[in-house]
């Protein structure tokens, strides 16, 4: 009965084990990601929000942003978990540059 339970105790460490490295680390280094991305957010960032409105970054505070989009220049009030991607000036500035000296 002993060798038994043992043996159970093994197969679901080896379970939570499995489990922890297919779904808990890479989701850890998502989130790190994401909020390294949230934390380098400049003004006059481009970004896409996860609602697909894609704009400029006008004013950044604490947990929100102010966007400014579209031909109207109308602005957004909007949280800062709500931005999906940023395109930011400097890359773009890169890119260019790298293609001229070509």
């Amino acid at each position: 009965m002993g060798a038994q339970l043992i043996q159970m105790l093994v197969v679901f460490g080896i379970m939570f084990g499995m489990m922890y490295l297919l779904i808990i680390v890479p989701d850890k280094k998502r989130r790190k990601k994401y909020s390294s991305m949230l934390d380098a957010m400049k003004v006059n960032d481009k970004v896409t929000t996860k609602g697909g409105i894609v704009g400029k970054i006008i004013n950044i505070k604490d947990d929100y942003i102010i966007l400014e989009s579209g031909p109207d220049r109308a602005r957004i009030k909007m949280l800062k978990t709500g931005i999906f991607a940023i395109e930011s000036n400097e890359t773009k500035d890169v890119a260019t540059t790298s293609e001229e000296k070509k």
